[in-house]
């Protein structure tokens, strides 16, 4: 990892790989989206790889002498950290049920683990979808506001650009209040983690595309339309590990009668 100096004291770890950097000695620039024709360089190469012998074009100074002259990065960085200590807390709380209530429940798919897939900021809330060996549920967290109160059991219908869907209010002693709205469960139709990962984020990109939307968000017809999805599926005894259609996830599988976990 190389250093430099005049920003966050040479540590090339708190510089995203978007951002521009100036040579003190001569004031040229380095954007890595330009790159350098006079070294070769090619476009989109980050300052933090760049050979360990490159030197400003216009003076020769060695990368040591580059400070940040902007980031476009950082902010994006930031957000996700932010993001990522929230569902890290997520995870850690659904694995620590998973190792105490859950294990050895028959329902349990062994072949998958708990994982946060997608989540991203969205109207002041944070949302994407948890995965865990007995269920995958879409799910609201708090973006600085305190859902401790929040009522357990509690149902509310959060409009989507494909719906609007049903969530159940609960909270946890490490995650806080969030709010949970059921696509699977159990998980037997899953084989793999990346299988279940997959679906997950093809949630995530139909949630938001109203193409997928149904042609009511009346909660009784969803309802209805999963019901009947699932009746469908124990009728043509379907093979494991066969995966739903996005359409099938939005109107079906993001379903308004879903039990928060």
């Amino acid at each position: 990892m190389i250093g430099f100096e005049g920003s966050f004291l040479g540590v090339a770890g708190k510089i995203s790989a978007r951002a521009v950097m100036e040579c003190k000695i001569c004031w040229t620039p380095y954007d890595p989206a330009e790159g350098d024709d006079f070294r070769q360089v090619d476009p989109g190469t980050p300052f933090a790889d760049l050979p360990d012998d490159w030197s400003c074009p216009n003076c020769g100074a060695p990368k040591e002498q580059f400070m940040v002259l902007e980031d476009p990065g950082a902010v994006a960085r930031q957000e996700a950290a932010e993001i990522a200590e929230v569902t890290d807390r997520l995870v850690a709380d659904f694995t620590e049920v998973w190792h105490s209530t859950m294990r050895g429940m028959p329902l349990i798919n062994k072949a998958l683990r708990v994982e946060a897939v997608g989540f991203r900021r969205h109207e002041g809330r944070i949302l994407g979808v948890l995965i865990t060996p007995w269920f995958m549920n879409l799910i609201q967290l708090p973006d600085g506001e305190d859902w401790s109160g929040l009522k357990p059991g509690t149902k509310e219908v959060i409009g989507f650009a494909s719906g609007d869907y049903e969530f159940i209010h609960n909270t946890r002693e490490m995650t806080g209040g969030y709010k949970a709205c059921s696509l699977f469960s159990p998980m037997a139709d899953f084989v793999r983690q990346k299988d279940a990962s997959d679906v997950a984020r093809a949630v995530m990109e139909a949630l938001f595309d109203p193409a997928h939307r149904a042609e009511t968000d009346r909660a009784t017809d969803i309802r209805a339309a999963r019901e009947a999805e699932l009746a469908a599926r124990a009728d043509d005894s379907p093979t494991i590990g066969s995966a739903p259609t996005r359409r099938t996830l939005i109107t079906g599988g993001i379903s308004a009668q879903g039990e928060a976990r």
